[in-house]
């Protein structure tokens, strides 16, 4: 069955996504435009109908991966435990910053600093400031709903992101082998979401 235009529009925009990660995994910030539409399958002028810019472009990469990153909190239910959706978003959060291709774009994100600071903090922004912003706001409403006692969520988004990540990102930007997998992984967020929630219980 052929698809219809919505469905061209959304594979196209997955495409241009993916791409952007590979190309900028590889080549950094100042990576090329026409090497990322030649990626997609699409024409450069393609994706600057869509984005404007390479920045834009950027934004959205990472806006796409944090909102697959807080998943977790979106689908979470009134009925849903605290404890159990924050290992889930703590479990999402470790296995995107220990993922080659997100670990390689934050990599290159840091050395392209000096030289593209604007995009640099584009990145930021949209990924782990937006991250935070997003258990932020999940911490809010379930402050409201008295099921943790949190007067500052940004602060205890912070307090929470810091015992999941510790120093597993900064090992995998330095190239260190990190031996996470998937049971340890699970046993951090785990962790931490039980610390968190004794300290924060309402």
């Amino acid at each position: 069955m052929p698809r219809v235009a919505g469905q061209i529009d959304a594979a196209k925009t997955e495409a241009i996504l993916d791409a952007a990660g590979d190309v900028l995994a590889e080549r950094g910030l100042a990576a090329p435009i026409g090497e990322i539409a030649r990626r997609a399958g699409v024409a450069k002028q393609t994706i600057y109908n869509r984005y404007g810019c390479k920045a834009a472009l950027i934004r959205a990469m990472i806006e796409r991966r944090v909102d697959l990153i807080a998943a977790p909190l979106l689908v979470a239910s009134p009925t849903d435990p605290p404890e159990d959706i924050l290992a889930d978003f703590g479990r999402s959060v470790l296995k995107a910053i220990t993922q080659d291709r997100g670990a390689a774009v934050m990599r290159v994100s840091v050395q392209g600093a000096a030289a593209l600071p604007d995009v640099a903090l584009d990145v930021f922004e949209a990924g782990p400031r937006g991250s935070r912003r997003r258990l932020a706001d999940y911490l809010r409403q379930e402050a409201a709903a008295g099921r943790l006692a949190i007067d500052d969520p940004g602060q205890a988004a912070e307090f929470f992101a810091g015992m999941v990540i510790g120093s597993h990102q900064l090992a995998v930007l330095f190239g260190v082998k990190t031996a996470l997998d998937d049971g340890k992984i699970d046993h951090i967020a785990r962790e931490a979401a039980r610390r968190f929630v004794r300290a924060y219980a309402a």
